[in-house]
C-alpha cells in the first residue's frame, strides 16, 4: 500500500471519528457507543466538550498523517517523522481501548475501525 494512500484512508475514517465526536458534542443521543457505554443517550455537558477536544486533537492527527504521507504540506513531510510515530502510539492505545470496551456496540463499530487507522498510521509513520 502506498504511504499516499494510507494517508488518505486514515484522514477519511478520522473524518468518520471526527464526525460522531461532533454529533456527541451536538446532542446526539449516541452515548452507549463511545467512551465504553458510561453514558446512555445523549453526553452530560462535560463529556460534550471533551467530545468536541477529540474533534480538534483528531483532525490534527489526520493533518500529520496526510503530512507525512507526502499529500499535504510536502516541505513539512521530514519534520512530521516523529509526530507520526506518535500517531501510531495514540492509534495503537485507541485500537486496544476499543477491543477491550465494555459495549459490544462500540466494540463493534470502533474497533475496527481503530485497527485500520493503527495498520494505516503504521505505514504513513514507515514511508522513506
Amino acid at each position: 500500500m502506498r504511504p499516499q494512500f494510507a494517508a488518505s484512508v486514515f484522514a477519511g475514517l478520522t473524518g468518520l471519528v471526527v464526525a460522531f465526536q461532533l454529533a456527541l458534542a451536538l446532542g446526539a443521543p449516541w452515548g452507549q457507543v463511545a467512551m465504553g457505554g458510561a453514558f446512555q443517550g445523549v453526553f452530560p455537558p462535560a463529556m460534550r466538550l471533551l467530545a468536541l477536544l477529540q474533534a480538534v486533537v483528531l483532525t490534527g492527527v489526520a493533518v500529520v498523517v496526510l503530512c507525512r504521507g507526502g499529500v499535504v504540506l510536502p516541505r513539512w513531510r521530514g519534520a512530521c517523522r516523529w509526530l507520526a510515530w506518535m500517531v501510531v502510539g495514540l492509534t495503537a492505545v485507541a485500537a486496544f481501548l476499543n477491543l477491550i470496551t465494555p459495549s459490544a456496540t462500540e466494540r463493534l463499530i470502533w474497533a475496527p475501525v481503530a485497527c485500520a487507522l493503527l495498520v494505516t498510521s503504521v505505514r504513513v509513520a514507515l514511508a522513506r
